[in-house]
């Protein structure tokens, strides 16, 4: 008689009790309510006005809480990203954890040589093409601010060649309603149509407001565009500890918090059901260098409270980072910081997560750093995926057999074995586990060379399903234009 399925629990971080992740909201609520925020764009500024909160000094806004309550009810529990055609890919819900890179690095570490250099659009198409042929990267962003794209398009000269070199979801970054809305175009003629394109949508804005509590115009132009044509967005502001914000965890989570509940409800006056990405960026300004810092363990601190917060008060997917480090180069350090990062996001049950390789507290890309996280991510995956407990696991009848064949017996010849290591254990691909002279018969090399090797090796041999060529030669007008 076989034993009845037993649900497999997996391990879980939480860092916040009710009443903890309650006081922080009420906190948002009352900075809202009696701190007020700058509003710069006159028609947000309208709408909020007539929603009743109370405008001053020409643009300055408090805002009643029931409003902030009123768009945490109307905004989707779940966003659903899909691939370029169409394939659902990453669905937001609950604790769904999806990887991928970050944005606008102003440097790269050259693969061929190592040398750290500008970034060039060739690179947002390297890491895309990268990103598309990794198992456990989900999203791409850029990973670069190219300085041989024109400076007045440069988000969408990224874009499009992001689109070019991947075929999975896209995070991407724009400067105002003006190339938005080229992207916009881009990105429906790669689905198909607008409608599909709102249907089945593969893009998602990231955006920022600036802390302590600033709205600019141009920001929230993306914001109200996102919201009206029901593309995705996250709108986290610069709430880093002992910079934007007050220097104490909980007071740079209550005003991150209460500057991205602005926009959501922003958002929401703008098209009611539109899908927002919530959570701030909570991370620390380094006492002694001034950066924000991309290594440290408060960033990871406050994403795990925000998971508490999503699951205990908010309910909306929710934005996160790992798989970066302050370090200049791949070493140890990145090593160290990108490893917590990755495993408490996951266990934290964080949604989308970005940031993927960035080096020099986001300054760097790395495709080495890349290849190396998604090694990363697997192990923590199989970490969370917990012990399953049932008939073939507990393996009474191969322990019988083996106990039974005497001295010498092992479980490496046994059938069970063989039947269920594939599933059973972790099987490292870049990770090194061989013995001395094997290693040192095969080059002797260390993790960042094997990471270099295995990145050239996708950019070379994988192939990425082009578009089809009227979409290509419709980009390449856009682009023109």
């Amino acid at each position: 008689m076989r034993l009845p399925d037993i649900p497999t629990f997996r391990p879980r971080l939480k860092v916040l009790s009710s009443e903890q992740a309650w006081a922080i909201h009420t906190a948002a609520l009352e900075i809202l309510e009696q701190t007020g925020f700058k509003m710069e764009h006159s028609g947000a500024l309208e709408m909020l006005a007539d929603a009743g909160c109370k405008v001053f000094d020409g643009d300055w806004v408090r805002m009643p809480s029931h409003l902030a309550e009123e768009a945490l009810r109307s905004a989707p529990r779940q966003i659903t990203l899909y691939d370029h055609k169409g394939g659902k890919a990453m669905p937001l819900v609950n604790g769904n954890p999806f990887y991928g890179t970050g944005s606008d690095a102003t440097f790269t570490l050259d693969l061929d040589t190592g040398e750290r250099r500008r970034s060039v659009l060739a690179d947002a198409g390297n890491v895309a093409k990268l990103v598309d042929g990794l198992d456990n990267m989900a999203f791409a962003m850029s990973m670069a601010n190219p300085e041989d794209a024109p400076i007045e398009d440069i988000y969408v000269y990224v874009f499009a060649e992001m689109v070019k070199n991947t075929n999975k979801p896209i995070v991407f970054i724009a400067d105002s309603g003006r190339d938005i809305a080229k992207i916009h175009e881009i990105a429906c003629l790669v689905a198909g149509s607008e409608e599909e394109l709102h249907r089945k949508p593969f893009l998602l804005n990231y955006s920022e407001a600036i802390s302590p509590l600033l709205f600019p115009e141009n920001v929230m132009d993306k914001l109200i565009f996102c919201a009206q044509k029901r593309v995705p967005i996250c709108l986290p502001s610069g709430s880093n500890a002992g910079g934007g914000a007050p220097v104490t965890l909980a007071g740079a989570m209550a005003l991150g918090i209460a500057e991205n509940l602005v926009g959501l409800v922003v958002h929401q006056m703008a098209g009611k059901g539109s899908p927002f990405l919530f959570g701030p960026n909570v991370s620390a300004l380094d006492m002694k260098s001034s950066v924000v810092c991309y290594g440290c363990p408060e960033w990871s601190l406050t994403q795990a409270a925000l998971a508490d917060m999503r699951d205990e008060i908010y309910g909306l997917p929710i934005w996160a980072f790992a798989g970066a480090s302050d370090a200049k180069v791949m070493d140890a350090q990145a090593g160290a910081e990108a490893m917590f990062s990755i495993i408490t996001a996951l266990l934290s049950r964080s949604n989308l997560i970005h940031d993927v390789g960035f080096l020099e507290y986001g300054s760097t890309s790395s495709l080495e750093m890349i290849t190396m996280a998604n090694e990363l991510v697997a192990m923590s995956r199989f970490f969370v995926g917990g012990i399953p407990v049932n008939e073939d696991t507990l393996a009474l009848a191969a322990i019988d057999r083996v106990g039974r064949g005497g001295p010498g017996s092992i479980f490496l010849m046994d059938d069970h074995t063989y039947e269920h290591f594939m599933q059973a254990l972790f099987l490292p691909k870049l990770l090194d586990r061989s013995r001395y002279d094997a290693w040192e018969q095969d080059g002797a090399k260390d993790l960042y060379k094997r990471c270099n090797l295995e990145a050239k090796r996708i950019l070379s041999e994988h192939e990425v399903e082009p578009k089809p060529d009227e979409v290509l030669k419709e980009i390449d007008r856009i682009l023109r234009s």
